[in-house]
């Protein structure tokens, strides 16, 4: 399959960004919050903007990981696995289909001004148009990219009119008041044009197609939301500052309104043509955009299979067409303007709060295949506050729109009871979750999946597929290792066995499938001479495959239950992320693996001479004086055995703790001597100590206890000011 070329500039993903934004938003919207807080509507569109700001840098970040992904559906799908994906998938559908409904509601007023038509049949009109949208969408009649730069372009030129003439004759007595029913009144109608910003990450689902995505895919949502909330304030503003409000708060054609007042009729008639078109594309673009999600769900295995039919002759997902052009109709007949952007932007509200927390998960966990190009600034503190702003405004849009929102979390899992059992996909979240952000969403599977390379290389005999039963060490290698050597000469130096397995594993997104991977790599069988060539010189034996796994966490379980191994031995960059709601496969594996643990942070030494053994006094010294002394062995190495104590210490406790210390030592081998300092910074004090040593050996702090351990983003500070390399052991009982 040839590849998709990356063919969008920055200035046309700005202009499909633009053109995802301006609509309804300002062409019907601006009347009804108007009338929820007055004057100060334009501050509202401000403070949306600031809102739906962390959303936008967040999908940016998560578009460069997954530039072919498809979009916000895939992420939460990714992150949290299948039960979110369904209900991010209905929400998805639901906040597009009504935007697009709403716009067709504004369409028909616009229309009127142009057709003689009744007030009471504009409905019905909207609805004649929804249905030539449905056979345009059916027929797969292409909208041409040029023709939507068009009506960008006119809409942009007639708002542009509006300004020029309008901000001169701003009448200050309109202005009164500011705010019609206080903050209150603020913050429900910042909640209520939320959904007008929505188009804004609309470009992260075509991130596959734009030039430098890393680089112009977060520009052109920034700019293009900078332009449009310019647009929107200022528009806003022209609006309350010559239309008395008493006439624009039931508006629902308020720039029809504003071009007649500056211009006459016949300026009021092209302005109410540009809304009829731009409203009838957005309404076009959003069918054709709501209809996908269903049609993916299908396709994964989360709705019924006959969704996912696709037209014989036009190739287009006719029944999800057809049924989100079914509900669109029902919304525009039943429920009144005000309603139908409630729930819109309640719904895409809900989507945000997602994508911020997306963004959190994918970070925490550290999945190995997350690595995006484009790394979302001010991290966590903007999807922090991106989280909690979007919960505020879900409260202040009321009952009825909360409620509907939890009746998609309860939709959501109902199908996904029916029918999204099936599927084997697991999030991120469910794979590195502690219990409590576990609970209500998933039940532990033992549904592992592993696929080895069989490389067929006569002259690499050691990737055979089978592993070495017998290895006291397993070592993990998961392709970002400072020195994949070294790790495993550290793993040669503890293992009290002969022979040692190392397992380069290959973590990919669910979306892939595994047999995509299963061939030869140049990294691979380089990695695998290099090994050879370190067992030969260090006489060690050293048996060596690799996997590639949708989870590294599991896969690595298995592997040191297949092996029986006595350690496990990983490398590491000093971070555990222990959080109470989220861990990396590092903090799951400290639970969950029944061999003992040691993590390596390499900071660059390749000669250890001199090895400092670091323990609180108290822990298990006997067990790592005995490490400790084989890898002084291995090495040719001495040993220096630091404890730090409280200044308070005594004399009494002092010389009882030298004479246990030294009768453990006088069993080794390795020279050695005992160092006991009194410190109350025993961190400071081991750091400046680790200068004069090629290997730091510690044991697991007691207590993590970070301002951070909410989502586990702390650091062993040990590690962290160590000079030297550093080992961290962690001895099972």
């Amino acid at each position: 399959m040839k590849k998709l070329e990356r063919s969008l500039s920055l200035t046309s993903v700005i202009a499909i960004s633009i053109g995802g934004m301006l609509g309804s938003g300002i062409f019907v919207l601006p009347g009804l919050a108007a009338a929820k807080t007055g004057s100060s509507v334009w501050l509202a569109y401000l403070l949306a903007a600031v809102c739906i700001l962390p959303a936008a840098l967040s999908k940016s970040e998560l578009a460069t990981a997954m530039p072919s992904s498809g979009g916000t559906y895939v992420y939460i799908e990714r992150a949290f696995g299948p039960l979110l994906g369904t209900i991010s998938g209905i929400g998805l559908w639901l906040s597009l289909l009504l935007k697009s409904s709403f716009a067709l509601v504004g369409f028909g007023a616009y229309l009127s001004v142009l057709v003689n038509i009744e007030p009471g049949l504009t409905k019905y009109v909207a609805l004649g148009f929804l249905m030539l949208i449905l056979l345009l969408n059916i027929l797969g009649v292409k909208k041409v990219g040029k023709v939507q730069i068009v009506i960008v372009t006119i809409s942009l030129l007639t708002l542009g009119m509006i300004l020029v003439f309008g901000l001169p004759q701003i009448s200050p007595e309109l202005l009164d008041p500011f705010l019609r029913d206080g903050n209150t009144g603020l913050v429900s109608t910042i909640a209520f044009v939320y959904i007008s910003y929505a188009g804004v990450t609309k470009v992260a689902a075509i991130a596959g197609e734009i030039k430098n995505p890393d680089k112009n895919l977060p520009r052109a949502m920034l700019l293009s939301l900078v332009i449009m909330s310019a647009i929107y304030v200022f528009v806003a503003f022209v609006l309350v500052g010559n239309i008395p409000m008493n006439e624009l708060q039931t508006d629902l054609k308020p720039i029809y309104t504003i071009a007649s007042l500056f211009g006459g009729s016949y300026i009021g008639y092209i302005a109410a043509g540009v809304g009829v078109i731009t409203l009838i594309s957005m309404a076009n673009s959003g069918v054709l955009a709501a209809s996908r999600f269903p049609f993916a769900m299908a396709i994964d295995e989360l709705l019924p299979k006959f969704m996912g039919k696709i037209h014989s002759k036009y190739l287009t997902p006719v029944v999800t067409i057809v049924f989100t052009c079914l509900v669109m109709a029902l919304v525009i007949l039943f429920l009144d303007v005000e309603k139908i952007a409630k729930l819109a932007s309640a719904f895409m509200v809900m989507m945000f709060i997602l994508v911020n927390t997306c963004v959190i998960v994918l970070r925490e966990t550290a999945a190995q295949w997350y690595n995006p190009h484009y790394r979302s600034p001010l991290y966590p503190f903007v999807q922090i506050f991106g989280i909690i702003s979007g919960i505020v405004l879900l409260i202040f849009l009321g009952l009825g729109p909360l409620l509907a929102v939890v009746s998609i979390f309860v939709l959501g899992v109902a199908i996904y009871s029916f029918y999204g059992k099936k599927a084997t996909r697991t999030g991120i979240l469910r794979k590195y979750g502690h219990r409590p952000a576990l609970y209500l969403l998933y039940k532990r599977k033992d549904n592992r999946k592993i696929t080895y390379r069989n490389n067929q290389h006569s002259n690499l005999q050691n990737l055979d597929g089978q592993l070495a039963s017998q290895a006291g060490v397993i070592v993990p290698l998961l392709g970002n290792e400072r020195s994949p050597e070294m790790l495993v000469e550290i793993g040669a130096a503890i293992n009290k066995s002969n022979s040692i397995q190392a397992v380069n594993i290959t973590e990919v997104p669910n979306q892939t499938f595994l047999d995509a991977f299963v061939k030869e790599s140049p990294t691979i069988l380089s990695l695998e001479r290099r090994l050879a060539r370190l067992a030969e010189s260090k006489k060690i034996v050293i048996d060596f495959e690799s996997a590639v796994t949708h989870e590294i966490s599991d896969t690595i379980h298995e592997l040191s239950g297949q092996v029986h191994c006595d350690w496990l031995v990983m490398g590491w960059n000093g971070r555990e992320h222990n959080g109470i709601l989220v861990s990396n496969p590092i903090g799951w594996l400290l639970t969950h693996i029944n061999s003992d643990f040691a993590l390596f942070k390499d900071n660059g030494v390749r000669h250890i001479g001199k090895v400092l053994l670091a323990l609180r006094p108290g822990r298990k010294d006997k067990n790592f004086v005995a490490v400790a002394d084989r890898i002084c062995r291995f090495y040719k190495a001495s040993l220096t055995v630091m404890h730090v104590v409280s200044q308070e210490t005594t004399t009494e406790v002092i010389d009882g703790m030298r004479q246990h210390t030294e009768t453990l030592l006088n069993k080794i081998q390795a020279k050695n001597e005992l160092i006991i300092l009194k410190d109350d910074d025993s961190i400071s004090t081991i750091s400046n100590a680790s200068a004069g040593f090629d290997l730091l050996i510690l044991g697991t702090p007691q207590k993590d206890n970070w301002l951070s351990i909410l989502f586990g983003t702390g650091k062993d500070k040990f590690t962290e000011k160590s000079a030297c390399s550093v080992l961290r052991l962690t001895m099972k009982d």
